[in-house]
């Protein structure tokens, strides 16, 4: 499954892999609501969140297992998951424009032994899901060796295959869509996708272009037999428009500016300016419209005294403040003034431009005492008073009250339902305690009753105790209407990492015993 496609390109320069080395506005929501006619369920279709778009009670979550949505604020969602648009892929990428939903899809192929992550194209709907349109993933022909600039005529390497050329990033402008991937650059269509055409940005060696300038350069993300440069700000990752003709483009090589609809560039970096980016590798971008302040996602690239951490401009990105340093963050979400900056290691939030920060202390279910214990979060959103945060194990949705971060937490955990009061299971299975929690799903037969749960290993010889004699079932534990889920963190009851094997659970659920088996691989 793939959880977020932006981390394999960042191994990617890190050991100095290339492309060619690899491969051989709002929401109408005046329409009609398509509730009654969806198959429901209580938690979005996957638990890795990395994508979110919250409009008033209209919430689009994208997943590791695919697109869900929920029309009453979370109460139930629709998963799109196995239909004939979606099938069985992951989401890329996630936007909207003026009622018009876009998503971008992907799923990862075994190429000579290398996982591969590739795009399998883009979708929209202009009626919350109702109907679809499907767009293949942008190629070229072999023959796209050139493109036209102003008076120039530049070489431009064709890409021809989907693999490696995967949707990251959409936004809008005026009659355009905007795209970003790794191998197919910066695109844009005039015409729902139905055409798409290659984006020129400034090459690696480049600060700005315009097409009165004589250029000479190669459109090209990696070196090879057909161009010899290897152009890291072709590499594109992230892509917002703040008005009608600005947009800002972030790359591997740092963040370009245009402010004439995407025909002139100019290119801000590490090494090109007195207050710059800290990191070249720019993997998410959030404008503010109620402050006017840019936000960057600037990882460490390939540059000298490059470092991670939170970029803040006020002045258009002419010059930047660097906050959270040494933090990869994947992605912001606003609320009011207020940014929310999503980690590996917390979702930070700061209402005075990045001064003081904050993270929730807790993030406990008010109704079900369930935690969510994770620091990793993928994405953010707010409306009026809700927030929501997108982690690599759940979703969670704050009702914040007058202070920041307090208030009442509901946690969404995808889980298959149980076919019987009898069967309980545990998921996932293979599991890694170094980088996910096991879950154990289980019925109370829709009572209260005191819950016990054991591990042992293969032997049968007692590794832990999860919980004794403790409440479970409606209306004080359920995470949906068919069982309860407890969890298991994969140590041993003197907080020792068990190591690989199989184990098995017991569940004491008043007087009936259940067993199940698990496989800790890592």
């Amino acid at each position: 499954m793939i959880r977020v496609f932006k981390y394999i390109f960042t191994l990617l320069l890190l050991t100095g892999i290339t492309y060619s080395q690899v491969i051989p506005d709002n929401f109408n929501l005046t329409k009609k609501n398509p509730l009654a006619k969806l198959n429901l369920d209580d938690n979005p279709a996957g638990n890795s969140i990395t994508d979110l778009i919250v409009v008033g009670d209209t919430i689009w979550a994208g997943t590791g297992n695919g697109l869900s949505v929920s029309f009453n604020n979370g109460i139930s969602w629709k998963s799109f998951t196995g239909t004939p648009e979606f099938g069985t892929e992951d989401i890329s990428a996630l936007a909207y424009n003026n009622g018009v939903v876009w998503v971008a899809t992907a799923h990862t192929e075994n190429i000579n032994g290398d996982n591969i992550d590739v795009g399998s194209g883009l979708k929209y709907t202009f009626d919350n899901g109702l109907s679809w349109t499907s767009v293949p993933q942008p190629i070229d022909n072999q023959n796209d060796t050139t493109i036209n600039y102003g008076a120039n005529i530049l070489k431009a390497l064709p890409v021809t295959v989907v693999q490696q050329n995967l949707t990251f990033d959409i936004a809008f402008t005026p009659g355009t869509v905007w795209i970003t991937s790794f191998a197919g650059g910066l695109r844009k269509s005039t015409d729902y996708g139905t055409t798409w055409e290659r984006v020129v940005i400034p090459p690696d060696y480049l600060d700005e272009i315009k097409p009165a300038d004589t250029l000479s350069f190669c459109l090209s993300p990696s070196a090879g037999s057909f161009c010899s440069e290897n152009n890291l700000n072709h590499r594109t990752f992230s892509v917002i428009s703040v008005n009608d003709s600005t947009l800002y483009v972030g790359t591997a090589g740092g963040i370009n500016k245009s402010t004439d609809g995407g025909i002139s560039w100019k290119k801000f970096n590490h090494q090109n300016q007195a207050n710059p980016i800290s990191g070249n590798f720019v993997v998410a971008l959030g404008f503010n419209k109620n402050n006017n302040s840019l936000w960057a996602a600037t990882w460490s690239a390939s540059g000298t005294g490059e470092f991670y951490s939170v970029g803040l401009s006020k002045d258009g990105g002419d010059n930047w403040t660097s906050f959270l340093n040494g933090e990869r963050t994947h992605n912001f979400g606003f609320k009011g003034d207020d940014i929310i900056a999503v980690s590996d290691n917390g979702a930070f939030r700061s209402s005075n431009f990045g001064v003081t920060w904050i993270t929730p202390a807790t993030i406990k279910d008010s109704q079900t005492n369930l935690t969510l214990t994770t620091n990793v979060f993928f994405s953010s959103a707010s409306q009026n008073n809700d927030i929501w945060l997108g982690s690599n194990d759940g979703l969670a949705r704050l009702t914040e009250s007058i202070s920041t971060w307090n208030g009442n937490w509901k946690l969404f955990f995808a889980s298959q339902p149980l076919t019987s009061t009898d069967e309980s299971y545990a998921f996932p299975n293979p599991f890694s305690p170094r980088v996910e929690r096991l879950k154990i799903k289980y019925s109370t037969r829709g009572g209260s009753v005191p819950v016990t749960i054991r591990i042992y290993d293969f032997g049968m010889n007692y590794v832990s105790t999860l919980i004794q004699n403790v409440m479970r079932g409606n209306p004080f534990h359920n995470v949906d209407k068919t069982g309860v889920i407890d969890f298991w963190n994969g140590r041993d009851a003197a907080g020792n990492v068990v190591p690989n094997g199989v184990y098995f659970y017991r569940i004491d659920v008043g007087e009936s015993i259940q067993y199940g088996k698990i496989l800790v691989l890592q």
